[in-house]
């Protein structure tokens, strides 16, 4: 995935309000009531309202559909929401997003097929990275002003290029099947991150099972394991033309970040030493959140979010077929 979030954000902001009133209009002009009359009441009317309904039910596995779910995500937060104020003690909370399985999302055990799931991640995700990190995210595509990154050639300016977010992979693990429009909700947050990537978990989570503790970033107290359907974890790399930007610039300028001794990047380059033990309380209270309560947490989800990378070494395992292959099959 990649966005050009400062150039969207400037651009619906403008012509946002406009919107409405230019689809009003065209409705007017094209006689709307008049062709909805029609389609529901003319010859032939119950096999279009049937067609109506199965295309509104199944709305999300239509063509294009994944990129209007995505996109309206970005725009929805970009262009008509204002920035959060989150503190830092919100970094780690989850976003909700509800969804449903549509029957072209079935396969031929009548459950949820595997591969769908990862359409919905993107979604989850993007709702997440759009909102949390909004500021950020407009901060480093005005880098040329901001100037957050310096070019590393010349630490005299900033560094040029477009901001992207890219999608460097995803692993999901299935533990309960998901039936026929069986309605479901999304729980992304950010895991952790490193020099170079950040590090996002989401849960597939029957609706309605889990409500939100303000108090926390995770429920506590209960056992929700016959709750969740699948886990995923994905990692994104923030880049600004062919730099990548450490994901703690991103954060930091999100609001996110309590103050460090030192900074988040010049600490190891954001990674304090596996060994060092980080103490904290609960999570409750934002006034005497701290950077080692961060850190703490930061840690906590690296101890998953470094076995995920270590998959990245497979890529070397492949050889080609130096001993033979068995076929090589495929539709004609």
């Amino acid at each position: 995935m990649a966005s050009s979030a400062g150039s969207a954000n400037r651009v619906l902001r403008i012509a946002g309000p406009a919107l409405l009133p230019l689809i009003a209009y065209g409705a007017y002009k094209g006689n709307a009531l008049g062709l909805a009359e029609s389609f529901f009441t003319g010859p032939g009317r119950t096999s279009r309202i049937v067609a109506l309904v199965v295309v509104i039910v199944n709305w999300k596995s239509l063509p294009f559909a994944w990129t209007a779910r995505v996109l309206g995500a970005m725009i929805s937060h970009f262009g008509f929401r204002r920035f959060h104020s989150h503190t830092p003690d919100k970094l780690f909370h989850p976003v909700i997003t509800p969804s449903h399985v549509s029957i072209l999302e079935v396969d031929y055990n009548i459950h949820k097929s595997n591969s769908t799931y990862f359409a919905d991640l993107d979604v989850s995700r993007s709702h997440l990275v759009s909102h949390l990190f909004a500021r950020g995210c407009a901060a480093l595509a005005n880098n040329a002003t901001t100037k957050l990154v310096m070019n590393p050639s010349d630490p005299s300016k900033p560094a040029k290029g477009s901001f992207g977010v890219m999608l460097g992979a995803v692993h999901c693990s299935f533990k309960k099947e998901l039936q026929p429009y069986q309605k479901y909700e999304m729980w992304s947050r950010l895991l952790s991150w490193d020099r170079k990537w950040m590090y996002i978990v989401t849960h597939f989570v029957e609706k309605g099972a889990v409500k939100p503790d303000a108090g926390s970033s995770d429920p506590s107290g209960k056992d929700w394991e016959k709750k969740i359907h699948a886990t995923a974890v994905s990692k994104y790399v923030y880049k600004i033309g062919r730099l990548t930007v450490h994901p703690a610039i991103l954060i930091e300028a999100s609001g996110l970040l309590p103050e460090r001794p030192g900074g988040w990047v010049s600490l190891g380059e954001g990674m304090a030493p596996p060994s060092h033990v980080v103490t904290g309380g609960s999570e409750s209270d934002s006034a005497d959140w701290d950077w080692r309560r961060t850190e703490e947490l930061r840690q906590k989800g690296h101890e998953f979010a470094e076995h995920f990378a270590a998959l990245d070494g497979l890529q070397g395992h492949f050889n080609g077929g130096e001993n033979g292959a068995l076929g090589k099959f495929g539709l004609a």
